[in-house]
């Protein structure tokens, strides 16, 4: 981190067992504020844990701090865009309803959504290109345009610190591209971005750090510093093949 950077999130020792299987090994990272993280490592590294860690959805142990105080003061000030697999989309919702979910910390779940709000929510979803499927039902979208009402979602919320599971899974190469151009605008605007990450071909031209993770922090930083072949192949094993820098 930069000196005189605020750190947004600030993880030390996160270790947690799923019954005898260690899932995160004192897994420590600093995101400073403004920055663009990709979080990579091979399958079962504990990438989606140390997230749901951070937010506390799941219960480990360790020290998590969001600019300078406890994770769940600040909750307001932070968005979460899950994995499609881990959301029930047979549920009968439309996707201007979702979008508003966004709004519920400034309004309460039993606020009143007015027309401020709801405009509010349709300016999110033009932000992502979805501003005309606003009364389809989520279901009836395909996985690209899922996870653009999610991340409409999270611009809703005006998140200052925004954690994506995989937000590229299984989206068309229109999707990924609107996708990366919303985040990296984000971050230029002063927002952080942390997201598990598998397409190691992108990691270079999507993100400015990135944090190795194999249930224990390999290597982070800077992607110029942090991703070449030796990190990678610490994380990954030495078979990994993969020229960073083309």
């Amino acid at each position: 981190m930069q000196a005189g950077a605020e750190a947004a999130l600030q993880v030390q020792g996160l270790t947690l067992r799923y019954n005898d299987v260690l899932a995160l090994d004192g897994a420590s990272a600093t995101f400073p504020s403004g920055s663009m993280t990709a979080i990579i490592g091979p399958n079962g590294a504990g990438k989606s844990t140390f997230l749901k860690s951070v937010l506390g959805l799941v219960e480990a142990e360790g020290q998590v701090s969001a600019f300078g105080g406890p994770v769940a003061k600040v909750m307001a000030r932070i968005a979460y865009v899950p994995q499609r697999a881990a959301v029930d989309w047979s549920f009968p919702v439309r996707v201007i309803d979702v979008v508003l979910m966004g709004c519920y910390r400034k309004t309460g779940l039993l606020g009143r959504i007015d027309r401020r709000m709801t405009a509010h929510a349709m300016a999110a979803l033009a932000r992502v290109g979805m501003q005309d499927f606003a009364r389809r039902q989520i279901g009836a979208l395909s996985g690209g345009q899922q996870q653009r009402v999610f991340l409409a979602r999270a611009l809703a919320q005006g998140a200052d610190l925004i954690l994506l599971d995989e937000p590229f899974a299984g989206v068309d190469a229109a999707t990924e591209a609107a996708i990366i151009g919303v985040l990296k605008s984000l971050r230029d605007g002063g927002a952080t971005i942390i997201a598990v990450h598998h397409d190691l071909s992108t990691v270079a031209a999507y993100f400015d750090r990135v944090l190795l993770l194999n249930r224990r922090t390999v290597a982070e930083g800077a992607v110029a510093e942090t991703f070449t072949r030796t990190a990678l192949a610490q994380a990954y094993g030495p078979a990994l093949i993969l020229d960073p820098a083309a």
